[in-house]
């Protein structure tokens, strides 16, 4: 087990500079056109693959080739930094990696994972498809089913999902269905759709409040077949869970296991505050220096107590939620497990640190912030986006208050 530290190695040090030179000079520059286009951003995700940002053999290595667990935070917030839409269009794979590498076998992470990014030369997509039209934070009332057929060693899935990224246009679905419904969260799988399977299709596309240049749609999935081979984790590891659940719902003293989708944003939920730190750093940079140019009453506005205790507020809490954020991922990095929900303490404070901060750039702006010519709007535009999705806000709450209390609180 590594020491916890906030000193980058000279890895990561090489890696934060080579993502912020291409957040710099490829993502912000196209960053405003995107947005307005509304559209995913091809011609970006094929730079960043060419450069090898985009593809399995960074984010394996990003991802388990770091004992310090930091890598990834560090690479997401540089990235974001950048752009939040563009940003997510190109880690957008990276939760469908992360849905198989957290429910599979080794063999079907090796199968599938590269699957999810293809190669430079022909990108491809992944999408996690898990919220629902009537089931977002309560993934317990999924109703997308699946049904098993023994004598063909077949899965069949139906049901919409609703605000996926990167849905109807990826090339590998991961989709969370329910098997047992009356065991509710208990009674899920995850399944691999791979290219090309028919009955998979993509319903209504978001208009969004940010976020733009990500994807995100419905999903359809009619009369979906899929091989028993594409069951994340295998057939005989989930009869187990099922048997475990129905024991459990006879004595509660009986562990069952965890979600799917609950397993896969456990560990995701640090790289989602790196995410939001990203943002957050972005529009007070620039509105430190705005105030530092800006002069009213014949001096820079930042000589005003009220605007420099402003960043000096933003700056703290900057370096708070990036605290957080890089002991809840060398926590995961480390098996050392979210003891207290660490994973959701970091994402709650970065996604809290990224509206306010975006929020306060506005207000120093003034009237300028408000407007579509400076950035300010459309981070915080893009800043809300992180008090929702990988759970909401008051969904870290309830895992941060089960976890200090030992109580099952509703």
């Amino acid at each position: 087990m590594s020491e916890f530290s906030m000193t980058l190695n000279e890895d990561q040090l090489q890696i934060q500079k080579w993502v912020h030179d291409f957040a710099e000079n490829v993502v912000r520059p196209a960053a405003e056109e995107w947005d307005e286009r509304e559209e995913f951003p091809w011609p970006i995700v094929q730079q960043a693959a060419d450069i090898g940002l985009y593809g399995f053999e960074f984010i394996s290595q990003a991802m388990l080739g770091d004992p310090t667990g930091l890598t990834m935070p560090v690479a997401l917030e540089e990235l974001f930094w950048g752009d939040a839409g563009i940003g997510l269009a190109i880690f957008g794979s990276s939760l469908a990696a992360a849905g198989i590498a957290g429910n599979g076998t080794m063999e079907q992470t090796l199968e599938w994972v590269p699957q999810c990014y293809g190669t430079p030369e022909k990108i491809a997509l992944g999408a996690f498809c898990v919220s629902e039209p009537d089931a977002g934070s309560d993934v317990s009332s999924l109703r997308t089913r699946a049904v098993y057929d023994e004598a063909k060693d077949e899965w069949t899935l139906n049901g919409t999902k609703a605000w996926i990224t990167n849905g109807g246009i990826a090339d590998v679905h991961v989709v969370v269905a329910t098997v047992d419904p009356a065991l509710k969260g208990r009674g899920q799988a995850s399944f691999i759709v791979g290219p090309g399977t028919p009955g998979l299709s993509m319903g209504q596309k978001y208009k969004k409040h940010g976020i733009r240049a990500s994807h995100t749609s419905e999903v359809v999935l009619d009369d979906v077949k899929i091989p028993g081979a594409n069951l994340l984790g295998g057939k005989e590891k989930l009869d187990e869970k099922i048997a475990r659940a129905h024991e459990a719902l006879k004595n509660p003293s009986i562990r069952s296991g965890k979600q799917p989708a609950m397993a896969t944003f456990e560990a995701t939920r640090p790289a989602v505050g790196a995410q939001a730190v990203g943002v957050a750093r972005a529009a007070y940079e620039y509105a430190l220096q705005y105030a530092q140019e800006r002069t009213a009453f014949g001096k820079p506005i930042i000589m005003n107590q009220s605007i420099a205790f402003m960043l000096a507020d933003m700056a703290t809490q900057i370096e708070a939620a990036r605290l957080m954020v890089y002991r809840a991922a060398w926590l995961s990095g480390n098996g050392g497990g979210f003891v207290n929900a660490e994973g959701s303490m970091s994402k709650l404070m970065a996604g809290r640190t990224a509206v306010w901060v975006t929020e306060r750039a506005i207000q120093i702006l003034g009237g300028y912030g408000y407007t579509r010519e400076y950035p300010v709007e459309r981070w915080h535009r893009d800043a809300k986006i992180f008090d929702i999705f990988e759970g909401t806000e008051q969904i870290q709450q309830l895992v941060i208050s089960r976890a200090i209390s030992g109580l099952r609180i509703e």
